[in-house]
């Protein structure tokens, strides 16, 4: 059958055969074509028609899909953002000068991780692709301790669009929470795995969880050849100037994400000129549960960034700047050093208004230099993205000399300087602005771009070009003279070329020189040698011109690539420059004051507030302190009625830590930060069906990982643990986990708990760190009002019929509600006990009428004579029995007495 195909169907075939799990863009003419399977998918996917041509391969109908050449920008991050790859197969010569079928191949694939057009990306956000590479290297530590395996994993992530490229390696779990929480953090657009972790399906589950996940070719992982081909990418020695020269799989995944990029865009991608190692010990750990209860780029209801604390402190006036803020955010610094280096910069920036005013003003002006010289290095720039970087580079010599004049902090000193080294940056700038034209068109193939007076050549060959009108309206009107035929007139087009056209009417008086070109139905068309000898050279000019403008365009492309370092430092500094003056006008905006970093373990906030409640509630924030320290006030239990604010408290104290650590200003009048390695939280609850856990397997999942890494450095925010489960149960989980956190190492762990099981509160008289506080409310009457104050000391009242009130419950529920509340209270649930410490009475619950049996609990049930020591009676009898002797009969009467003794 494939004898029978035309040869452009055959191109298609081989295209589809070498890129078997793309959908092929196959350029035909004015259009990209797709064909059979993908014809349908792409249909399906852009609600395009959906037709048929010719027959395939077993000679049925071919289906057909195709979108016009120029809207590909249009449909192509369509199918991007679903998650496909895209093979474009272009047209690779001139079909005019073609000599049978047009040779066709594909020039990129574009997936998810590897895109790089500006039409692929709605907003500023990097878009990363993620390698893998790893291995099982046994048990050891606390992974033995659970009965896991460690592995060892290096990671890289790639955003060709930026030329941003990071790499590193650490010892993980079988859980794989590092490697989850980096991938939350990072958040790539696509992940690729070697074969060897592809198949771990457990690993690959919870990878597309959430992200696109492929396999790539097993031999580019080689750390050994791997590394070899990054030196030579980079035209480098060694790669210890980059940090990685010993971590074999942060060298093997990092050649994994360039190859795989080099593989798709079929290009040396030159503008990927850095490899930059970094280690989790450099920043807080931010894991994706605390990342998704903090809210910090992403809220949990739709998962966009509206109040987060993110979009909260975003004003940045550059892509870049917004970029790097968020790297802040998520990255905390763990260096008092590095930290105060950035507030230095920032309270500058707040006490000299004016410089931060202009220099934010000429932010404004500036686009994203990095992903223009991404597109510039790449070759698919266009003449408008050389425009947008002039202007982009026109504001670099007045924000450097005004830096070089009025900055006095380490960082502003240091981008002044970096801007000043720079001295082809202008010269740059001013040959773009001689060069092209201030608004040039979209494409670079038609002309129209470059300036008169810019090239002489160019001048004469447009001269002739655009003389051409005149010199046939010339023509036309003499020739009318000549013959005498008034309706004489001269035409063009693509197949003829130019024509003297004249109606049958007056074909008597055709010169006798006109040379018959073609015959109308209403008249006839001619041409003059004189016509003839124009034609040729004003068509050879215009496309000599247009040719030589490309020509021209290319050259400054290349005089820029040789540039692009520089210009992306330069993009670096700027996007730097953005964050801190963008943090020091919300700090001014919003009355944020500088914190203080220390080593100790002491936190200590006055009159704090969340900073993205605050902004979105109206009547003002009520500010609450907070003081921690690992002496007295190490393990803070919160108790208080639902709505009244305990979950934001909690988040607003980690919330600040997170913004001082990352060198914001805060929300308080007063701050000191003790450093926190990392932040833990447990706070609300959902399902997670899709694997098949429950809401309280999901917290005991969540609390475990909090209990298994805590460590005296960390902040640990936990919200009603135990709640999902029976009261006991709860309830001993519960207080287990306050006196775990409270005697870990010799200091413990911070935490800020909050619970409304009030028994818990009787632990600040046993454990010397526990301090108990709650959120203040005054009754009145029915009525409850939350006063959002944190006081010192315990309640033993939640409040919650009250709160369903508030709710809207209905008022026959709340009063039934509340007659069984009073029963309960008469039938003594709740029991005085003396602690037999201090004497105080307590109120705790009844333990004896409301124990809890369990199956398998050999203390729990009758006793039996006949029990096994160590098992339950049920256990006991299994044991004894010998299924083989046993008659039906006989075992359907054991089945019966097993059953009674359960009772």
């Amino acid at each position: 059958m494939t004898e029978m195909m035309t040869p452009a169907m055959r191109q298609f075939y081989e295209a589809k055969q070498a890129y078997p799990d793309a959908l092929i863009f196959f350029r035909m003419g004015d259009f990209y074509e797709s064909f059979g399977e993908d014809a349908k998918t792409i249909a399906k996917e852009l609600g395009i028609t959906l037709t048929a041509r010719g027959k395939d391969k077993t000679g049925e109908k071919m289906p057909l899909a195709g979108i016009p050449y120029h809207a590909i920008d249009t449909y192509l991050p369509r199918l991007i953002n679903k998650g496909y790859k895209v093979a474009i197969c272009e047209q690779l010569e001139d079909p005019k000068q073609a000599k049978g079928v047009v040779k066709r191949g594909v020039v990129r694939v574009v997936t998810p991780g590897t895109a790089i057009d500006s039409s692929m990306f709605s907003d500023a956000s990097n878009n990363y692709l993620m390698a893998v590479a790893g291995r099982e290297i046994g048990k050891s530590g606390k992974s033995e301790e659970r009965g896991e395996k460690e592995m060892e994993f290096g990671i890289s992530f790639l955003d060709i669009s930026t030329g941003e490229f990071l790499t590193t390696q650490f010892t993980d779990s079988e859980s794989f929470e590092k490697l989850l929480s980096e991938l939350a953090r990072m958040h790539p657009a696509e992940c690729i795995l070697p074969p060897s972790l592809y198949g771990n399906s457990e690993l690959v589950a919870k990878l597309r969880d959430q992200t696109i996940v492929q396999e790539f070719a097993p031999e580019i992982y080689g750390p050994e050849e791997a590394g070899e081909n990054l030196k030579a990418h980079f035209g480098v020695a060694t790669l210890e100037g980059m940090g990685c020269e010993k971590l074999e799989f942060a060298v093997s995944s990092a050649w994994a994400a360039l190859e795989y990029a080099k593989t798709t865009q079929m290009r040396d991608l030159a503008h990927i000129n850095t490899l930059r190692t970094y280690s989790n010990t450099e920043f807080m750990v931010l894991d994706s549960i605390t990342l998704r209860n903090l809210e910090i780029v992403k809220n949990v209801r739709e998962g966009g960034d509206e109040n987060s604390l993110y979009r909260t402190l975003n004003f940045t006036r550059t892509p870049m700047g917004s970029r790097i803020l968020k790297k802040w955010l998520l990255k905390p610094l763990l260096s008092v050093e590095n930290i105060n280096l950035r507030l230095d910069a920032v309270e500058e920036l707040t006490k000299i208004p004016l410089l931060r005013y202009d220099i934010r003003d000429w932010l404004s002006d500036v686009r994203d230099i990095e992903r223009l010289v991404g597109r510039i290095v790449y070759g698919n720039a266009s003449a408008r993205d050389l425009v947008a970087l002039k202007k982009s580079m026109d504001v670099v010599p007045s924000i450097r000399d005004c830096l070089l004049e009025k900055a006095g902090s380490e960082i502003l000193k240091e981008i002044a300087e970096g801007l000043a080294t720079f001295s082809e940056l202008e010269n740059l700038a001013e040959m773009i602005e001689k060069a092209i034209v201030d608004e040039p068109p979209i494409t670079v193939r038609d002309g129209g771009m470059i300036k008169p007076g810019y090239n002489p050549e160019l001048d004469e060959l447009r001269d002739i070009a655009s003389n051409s009108k005149k010199w046939i309206a010339v023509f036309q009107q003499k020739e009318r003279e000549r013959s005498g035929i008034k309706s004489l007139k001269i035409g063009y087009n693509k197949v003829f070329g130019y024509y003297i056209e004249v109606t049958h009417a007056n074909s008597s008086q055709v010169p006798e020189d006109y040379i018959r070109k073609q015959t109308m139905s209403n008249a006839e068309r001619f041409f003059t040698p004189e016509l003839k000898e124009k034609e040729s050279l004003i068509l050879t000019a215009n496309e000599k011109a247009v040719a030589l403008e490309y020509e021209i365009f290319t050259e400054l492309i290349q005089a820029l690539s040789a540039h692009s370092r520089e210009l992306q430092e330069t993009a670096g500094r700027l996007g730097t420059l953005d964050v801190l003056a963008d943090l020091a006008e919300v700090a001014e905006n919003n009355n944020y004051t500088r914190p203080q970093l220390t080593e100790d373990c002491k936190i200590l906030i006055r009159d704090g507030r969340h900073p993205v409640v605050e902004s979105t509630v109206s009547g003002g924030f009520v500010p609450n302190d907070t003081e921690m320290d690992c002496k007295e006030h190490q393990f803070l239990l919160v108790t208080g009625p639902n709505m009244a604010g305990k979950s934001t408290y909690m988040r607003q104290t980690a919330l600040i830590a997170i913004m001082a650590q990352a060198g914001s200003f805060v929300p308080a009048s007063h701050t000191s930060i003790g450093m926190i390695d990392q932040v833990f939280t447990r706070i609300g609850a959902f399902d997670d069906l899709a694997s098949g856990q429950s809401t309280f397997m999901v917290e005991m999942v969540e609390l475990a990982n909090i209990l298994n890494n805590a460590t005296p450095r960390s902040l640990v925010l936990l919200d009603e643990i135990g709640r999902g489960t029976s009261t006991y149960d709860g309830y001993s989980i519960a207080k287990a986990v306050v006196e775990f956190l409270h005697n870990r190492g010799k200091v413990g762990v911070r935490a800020l708990f909050a619970t409304h099981y009030h028994q818990l509160t009787a632990l600040e008289d046993k454990l010397k760190r526990v301090k108990n506080y709650h959120i203040a409310v005054k009754e009145d009457g029915h009525e409850l009002v939350f006063l959002r104050k944190i006081v010192p000391g315990a309640t033993d009242k939640s409040y919650g019929i009250q709160v369903a009130r508030l709710a809207g419950v209905p008022e026959k529920v709340i009063e039934r509600a509340n007659e069984i509340l009073k029963e309960l209270e008469r039938e003594n649930v709740f029991e005085e006990t003396e602690d037999s410490e201090n004497g105080k009475k307590r109120k705790s619950k009844a333990s004896a009428r409301y124990t809890q049996m369990m199956l398998f609990d050999p203390g729990s049930g009758s006793e039996s004579s006949e029990r096994v020591k160590g098992l339950s009676p049920v256990e006991a009898a299994l044991k004894k029995i010998n299924v083989d002797e046993m008659t039906p009969i006989e075992a359907m009467n054991k089945l019966h007495e097993l059953k009674k003794l359960l009772g």
